[in-house]
């Protein structure tokens, strides 16, 4: 498939993805990831691998769409990290609990 990531024109293909990835360490991910195989990597270093380019030289955007295209499985950064409910009141034993905190073992 041809895609333009970075003003640059790429042929990319599902396989040639997986290959490329191969043996790469995912790295935290703090925002869009793609699943490659059974691993999640973040969108970036997708691109920064696949491209051989600069991470700042072209957005996540353009790296989702392509992956997507490919039939890769993308995450929002939204999707990565839930948020918790800021209407969450404590119940009477979460309060208790942190009120009394944690045990201690005996003999210390």
């Amino acid at each position: 498939m041809r895609c333009v990531i970075a003003r640059f024109p790429f042929d990319l293909t599902k396989s040639g993805v997986l290959t490329s990835m191969k043996g790469v360490k995912p790295e935290t991910i703090t925002g869009e990831s793609v699943l490659i195989g059974r691993r999640h990597y973040p969108v970036k270093q997708v691109g920064e691998v696949i491209t051989r380019q600069d991470r700042r030289d072209f957005t996540s955007g353009e790296v989702t769409r392509a992956m997507a295209r490919l039939g890769f499985t993308c995450r929002s950064g939204h999707e990565a990290t839930p948020v918790p409910h800021a209407s969450h009141a404590p119940t009477p034993l979460e309060t208790a609990s942190a009120l009394l905190g944690s045990p201690t073992p005996l003999g210390v």
